[in-house]
């Protein structure tokens, strides 16, 4: 396989853990950077002993021609800059949340399509260790057929402190986590028929909501509820750790605190633990989720380089969108929102 260079637009708070996920990889390598505040750029590049800064994405892109284009800036701008690298021919790499409304990420992957080259979403919660083993356990039938299950994402961690403009956003948790945990969902469980969805707003220094409640109806007939929040205190309390609660017609399984996986059927209960794997790099309090950025980007390079197609690619993605789209439609109108087939 040839060695991909890339380029990085955004260097912010996650630039850094997915430039070093990247660097866990073979064939692939970061040629230059850009950040609207070029000393942060700066940093980042002396950092990770990236050749190249730019002063402006435009001057990057003409001058580098790079493989392909890694897009970690604030959602707002996401849509600027996968249309910039469409405009080069450019594929794109784009973290999530792919855009802040439907519109903007439907026209992001079309812009894409019609310049023929790849749109893929850095989303790596599906790619947590965990997460994993439990696909594989639903997978493997040993439960039966799934008709209902629960993803709870609940905890008291001060998420401002490290990103303090969340305090501002006007879509909070359902935006932001709820791209993460409603995709899971849809890994878990397949698709959604319809949706309903509660917010409320506990902490009072913010704009958006910090707690969500999302009920999928999904189309195998299965019921899913998600809950989200930022304002949990619980006794288990393992920011960032998501827990299932899986039942079937012939069991049930549960990941809960610590990983631990736990299957229960007629022949009785099996436990397994599935912590994800360490990187000296990575935050210990961000541990299973700077793991799942090298096994997420993995899957995306293996799409890059011809070798398959990524699991999250845009048109994969926009589901997803369509899902967090609903939910805040259900909970401004109250109303249950029924999704395209």
């Amino acid at each position: 396989m040839n060695e991909l260079r890339f380029a990085i637009l955004g260097t912010g708070f996650w630039a850094r853990y997915q430039l070093a996920g990247w660097r866990e990889l073979s064939g692939v390598r970061c040629v230059a950077v850009w950040n609207r505040t070029r000393a942060r750029a700066q940093a980042l590049a002396d950092a990770f002993g990236v050749p190249a800064v730019y002063d402006t994405p435009e001057e990057l892109l003409a001058r580098e021609k790079p493989d392909f284009v890694d897009v970690i800036t604030d959602v707002t701008t996401h849509r600027q800059y996968a249309e910039l690298a469409a405009a080069h021919r450019l594929p794109v790499v784009c973290q999530k949340p792919m855009a802040p409304n439907l519109v903007d990420a439907e026209a992001m992957v079309e812009s894409c399509r019609q310049a023929g080259v790849p749109f893929l979403v850095n989303e790596n919660w599906r790619w947590q260790t965990p997460v994993r083993q439990l696909q594989r356990v639903l997978a493997a039938g040993d439960i039966g057929r799934v008709f209902r299950a629960r993803l709870d994402y609940c905890n008291s961690f001060p998420v401002f402190d490290n990103q303090p403009f969340l305090k501002t956003v006007e879509q909070f948790i359902v935006a932001d986590m709820g791209s993460h945990i409603l995709d899971v969902a849809r890994f878990l469980f397949g698709e959604a028929a319809a949706l309903n969805c509660r917010t409320c707003r506990v902490h009072e220094d913010i704009r958006g909501e910090d707690v969500a409640t999302v009920l999928l109806q999904m189309r195998s007939g299965a019921t899913v509820t998600c809950h989200l929040s930022y304002a949990s205190r619980m006794e288990h309390d393992r920011f960032p750790e998501t827990y299932a609660w899986v039942e079937g017609s012939e069991g049930s399984a549960e990941l809960g605190p610590d990983y631990w996986i736990r299957v229960t059927t007629r022949a009785g209960t099996a436990s397994r633990q599935c912590p994800p794997p360490f990187y000296s790099w990575a935050d210990p309090r961000y541990a299973v989720v700077h793991a799942s950025i090298v096994d997420c980007q993995r899957d995306l390079l293996r799409h890059l380089s011809g070798q398959g197609r990524a699991e999250t690619t845009g048109e994969d993605n926009l589901k997803t969108v369509r899902l967090v789209s609903a939910a805040y439609a259900s909970a401004a109108s109250g109303e249950t929102v029924r999704l395209p087939a």
